[in-house]
């Protein structure tokens, strides 16, 4: 599919914020003007970002809430969330608890055989909110298979993501409407998609940027590390947003990469910064500046950040096999969601009412959720053997027929009851 670009088509929207939930999109932004030309790199990154060279055994982590709600001062990145008001706040708080709850839904719903399969973002609420509301409109956004966090903040129905997963589509929304891209199944390619499209939105003079999201797993992919040389020596307007939750699939982190993720950056030349992945407010204000570097000419940034996959990889998964209770439990305690409630509560930004309307609001969500999918139709099970080839194949007619019988076979058995 040919995406036009954002950048030619949405100059006029330069500075506006997502539409879908809290007003936080531009809190603290100072863009660039329009047409400013792509300048090699020459902007140090924070002191953050580049501690993690002189000592990889703790790494610099970018935290402005505690897990217990307490609010961090950080000289270097605070004045990205200055902005924010208690209705700003409350909005995140709002995005998290509505993304858990369709998740949630989600997850339900393929227990129940109304999907094929499910990814749950249990966990990572705070790093897609926090990083999805730190886009303007005009940014462009190439997800993974997991992000739906990012695509509420992108204005995209929580049931147009279910489609694919029931197998009626191949993706129920059009990318030029949010900027937000299809889902992309295969690990890391969507790297090298949003590279390219960085490089056109460079060359079109446009001073709005690309996020490219991707695991841990997928940092290993070498179409990621291609992303990487090519965003660099083309000085590409792009932020690649690593959402370490410490496992891909079954395979700990340890044992893909001797050194931090983030450092990975220094080796093609642009800074790298590890963020608190269960903490918004952090999450907002690394993406922030990283995305105005990227439109101020600065090139691409690398953002990990790190924080924990609750649930399962898929619902296909069972975590236990490989990962123990305790770990889960450690992580638990640092809960995005729960962390914001306390610094809410702490700080009278919010009292019971609202999380009481909230609570019922969430509710309302899944049953909607649950409707819509329950009236959505069956997959066409014998759409898999289209379009294979142009004009038919004699392997395939075999194939579609022993599964035609197979089929069957289900038939017979509930008429024999």
């Amino acid at each position: 599919m040919t995406v036009d670009s954002s950048a030619a088509r949405k100059r006029s929207a330069a500075g506006k914020a997502g539409t879908t939930g809290s007003k936080t999109g531009t809190a603290g932004t100072k863009s660039g003007a329009t047409g400013a030309k792509r300048t090699t790199n020459t902007t140090r990154a924070p002191r953050t970002a580049r501690a993690g060279a002189r000592k990889s055994t703790e790494p610099a982590l970018v935290q402005l809430l505690t897990p217990e709600g307490k609010r961090v001062k950080n000289a270097e990145y605070d004045s990205y969330v200055a902005g924010l008001t208690p209705e700003d706040l409350r909005g995140l708080y709002r995005d998290m608890v509505l993304t858990r709850r369709f998740d949630a839904e989600a997850t339900a719903l393929q227990r129940q055989g109304e999907l094929g399969l499910w990814a749950s973002l249990l966990g990572q609420e705070a790093a897609q909110i926090g990083s999805g509301r730190a886009t303007r409109e005009d940014d462009y956004v190439f997800p993974t298979y997991r992000e739906h966090g990012v695509a509420w903040c992108r204005g995209v129905d929580p049931t147009n993501l279910l489609g694919m997963f029931r197998g009626v589509n191949n993706g129920g929304w059009d990318p030029n409407s949010n900027n937000f891209h299809l889902y992309t199944i295969v690990i890391g390619s969507q790297t090298l998609h949003a590279t390219g499209y960085a490089m056109g939105v460079a060359k079109d003079g446009a001073d709005s940027a690309v996020i490219a999201y991707f695991g841990d797993g997928a940092s290993s992919q070498g179409d990621v590390a291609e992303s990487f040389t090519f965003s660099a020596v083309y000085n590409a307007p792009v932020v690649f947003f690593c959402q370490n939750n410490q496992w891909a699939i079954s395979e700990p982190t340890e044992k893909q990469t001797r050194v931090p993720l983030y450092q990975r950056a220094q080796g093609y030349g642009f800074p790298g910064v590890r963020v608190d992945g269960n903490d918004v407010l952090a999450c907002l204000a690394v993406t922030k500046w990283a995305l105005e570097r990227a439109r101020s000419g600065e090139g691409p940034t690398l953002v990990e950040a790190f924080t924990y996959r609750m649930g399962a990889h898929t619902t296909s998964d069972d975590p236990s096999r490989y990962r123990g209770d305790e770990e889960r439990q450690a992580w638990e305690a640092k809960d995005p969601i729960l962390r914001l409630r306390r610094y809410l509560e702490a700080s009278n930004h919010a009292d019971e009412g609202f999380f009481e309307e909230l609570e019922a609001e969430s509710e309302a969500l899944g049953k909607r959720v649950r409707e819509a999918v329950r009236a959505m139709p069956d997959p066409d099970h014998f759409a898999i053997f289209e379009n294979v080839y142009a004009d038919g194949h004699a392997l395939v007619d075999e194939e579609r027929a022993q599964f035609a019988a197979y089929q069957a076979s289900f038939a017979d058995a509930e008429g024999g009851h």
